[in-house]
Protein backbone atom coordinates (compact mmCIF):
# COMPACT_ATOMS: atom_id res chain seq x y z
CA UNK A 1 0.00 0.00 0.00
CA UNK A 2 1.40 3.41 -0.92
CA UNK A 3 0.47 6.75 0.54
CA UNK A 4 1.03 10.08 -1.23
CA UNK A 5 2.51 13.04 0.63
CA UNK A 6 1.78 16.55 -0.63
CA UNK A 7 3.06 18.88 2.11
CA UNK A 8 5.87 20.07 -0.19
CA UNK A 9 3.68 21.32 -3.06
CA UNK A 10 3.98 25.11 -3.26
CA UNK A 11 5.77 26.03 -6.51
CA UNK A 12 6.26 24.65 -10.03
CA UNK A 13 9.39 22.66 -9.11
CA UNK A 14 7.71 20.96 -6.17
CA UNK A 15 4.47 20.48 -8.12
CA UNK A 16 6.39 18.10 -10.40
CA UNK A 17 7.83 16.04 -7.56
CA UNK A 18 5.82 13.26 -5.99
CA UNK A 19 6.53 11.66 -2.63
CA UNK A 20 5.08 8.32 -1.66
CA UNK A 21 5.44 6.19 1.45
CA UNK A 22 5.84 2.78 -0.14
CA UNK A 23 5.93 0.34 2.78
CA UNK A 24 3.60 -0.55 5.61
CA UNK A 25 4.04 1.38 8.87
CA UNK A 26 6.27 -0.37 11.40
CA UNK A 27 5.85 -1.07 15.10
CA UNK A 28 6.07 2.64 15.96
CA UNK A 29 3.42 3.59 13.39
CA UNK A 30 5.79 5.24 10.90
CA UNK A 31 6.79 4.25 7.40
CA UNK A 32 10.43 3.42 6.60
CA UNK A 33 10.57 3.69 2.79
CA UNK A 34 9.75 6.78 0.73
CA UNK A 35 10.04 7.23 -3.02
CA UNK A 36 10.57 10.68 -4.54
CA UNK A 37 9.82 10.86 -8.27
CA UNK A 38 9.39 13.42 -11.03
CA UNK A 39 12.88 14.79 -11.67
CA UNK A 40 15.58 14.18 -14.25
CA UNK A 41 19.01 13.99 -12.64
CA UNK A 42 20.70 13.74 -16.04
CA UNK A 43 20.48 17.54 -16.13
CA UNK A 44 21.98 17.92 -12.62
CA UNK A 45 25.72 18.67 -12.74
CA UNK A 46 26.09 17.52 -9.10
CA UNK A 47 25.24 13.89 -9.90
CA UNK A 48 28.56 12.06 -9.32
CA UNK A 49 27.48 8.91 -11.18
CA UNK A 50 26.12 10.75 -14.21
CA UNK A 51 23.27 8.24 -14.31
CA UNK A 52 19.85 8.88 -15.78
CA UNK A 53 17.30 8.50 -13.01
CA UNK A 54 14.01 10.01 -12.01
CA UNK A 55 13.55 8.52 -8.55
CA UNK A 56 15.23 8.61 -5.15
CA UNK A 57 14.54 6.00 -2.51
CA UNK A 58 14.84 7.16 1.10
CA UNK A 59 15.16 4.35 3.63
CA UNK A 60 14.79 5.09 7.33
CA UNK A 61 16.05 2.92 10.17
CA UNK A 62 13.75 -0.10 10.37
CA UNK A 63 13.88 -1.92 13.67
CA UNK A 64 15.77 -1.40 16.91
CA UNK A 65 19.47 -0.71 16.29
CA UNK A 66 20.46 -3.04 19.15
CA UNK A 67 18.66 -5.88 17.34
CA UNK A 68 19.09 -5.17 13.60
CA UNK A 69 22.02 -2.74 13.45
CA UNK A 70 21.96 0.49 11.47
CA UNK A 71 19.98 -0.20 8.29
CA UNK A 72 18.69 3.25 7.29
CA UNK A 73 18.89 6.95 7.97
CA UNK A 74 17.19 8.93 10.74
CA UNK A 75 15.10 12.09 10.85
CA UNK A 76 18.16 13.80 12.31
CA UNK A 77 20.19 12.98 9.19
CA UNK A 78 17.65 14.59 6.86
CA UNK A 79 17.32 17.63 9.12
CA UNK A 80 21.13 18.00 9.27
CA UNK A 81 21.29 18.02 5.46
CA UNK A 82 18.56 20.67 5.18
CA UNK A 83 20.18 22.74 7.95
CA UNK A 84 23.52 22.62 6.13
CA UNK A 85 21.93 23.81 2.89
CA UNK A 86 20.12 26.67 4.63
CA UNK A 87 23.31 27.72 6.46
CA UNK A 88 25.07 27.76 3.09
CA UNK A 89 22.33 29.89 1.53
CA UNK A 90 22.53 32.24 4.52
CA UNK A 91 26.29 32.59 4.00
CA UNK A 92 25.82 33.30 0.30
CA UNK A 93 23.87 35.62 -1.96
CA UNK A 94 20.46 34.08 -1.12
CA UNK A 95 20.38 35.00 2.55
CA UNK A 96 16.90 36.02 3.68
CA UNK A 97 14.63 36.20 6.70
CA UNK A 98 12.58 33.16 5.66
CA UNK A 99 15.70 30.97 5.37
CA UNK A 100 16.86 32.17 8.79
CA UNK A 101 13.50 31.34 10.36
CA UNK A 102 13.37 27.93 8.67
CA UNK A 103 16.91 27.18 9.88
CA UNK A 104 15.96 28.14 13.44
CA UNK A 105 12.99 25.77 13.40
CA UNK A 106 15.03 22.92 11.93
CA UNK A 107 17.68 23.44 14.61
CA UNK A 108 14.90 23.41 17.21
CA UNK A 109 13.51 20.17 15.79
CA UNK A 110 16.99 18.63 15.91
CA UNK A 111 17.37 19.76 19.52
CA UNK A 112 14.13 18.05 20.60
CA UNK A 113 14.93 14.83 18.75
CA UNK A 114 18.36 14.82 20.44
CA UNK A 115 16.74 15.44 23.82
CA UNK A 116 14.47 12.44 23.23
CA UNK A 117 17.53 10.30 22.42
CA UNK A 118 19.39 11.52 25.53
CA UNK A 119 16.34 10.74 27.72
CA UNK A 120 16.07 7.25 26.23
CA UNK A 121 19.83 6.66 26.63
CA UNK A 122 19.64 7.65 30.30
CA UNK A 123 16.74 5.23 30.74
CA UNK A 124 18.79 2.48 29.07
CA UNK A 125 16.26 1.87 26.31
CA UNK A 126 17.73 3.75 23.32
CA UNK A 127 17.93 1.44 20.31
CA UNK A 128 15.02 -0.71 21.52
CA UNK A 129 11.23 -0.66 21.20
CA UNK A 130 10.86 -0.17 24.97
CA UNK A 131 8.83 2.88 26.00
CA UNK A 132 9.80 5.35 28.72
CA UNK A 133 8.11 8.20 30.52
CA UNK A 134 7.71 10.92 27.91
CA UNK A 135 7.19 8.56 24.97
CA UNK A 136 3.82 8.81 23.29
CA UNK A 137 1.37 11.68 23.10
Amino acid sequence: MTRSINDHVVNPANDLLTIRAIDEPGAGGANHAYLVEGFDNSTNPSDPDDQDADTTLILFQNGPINEVGVNGITQEVLLAIVADRLRSFQAGPFSCRENALALTKIEEAMHWLQQRTIRRMRAGVEGTHAKTTGDGA
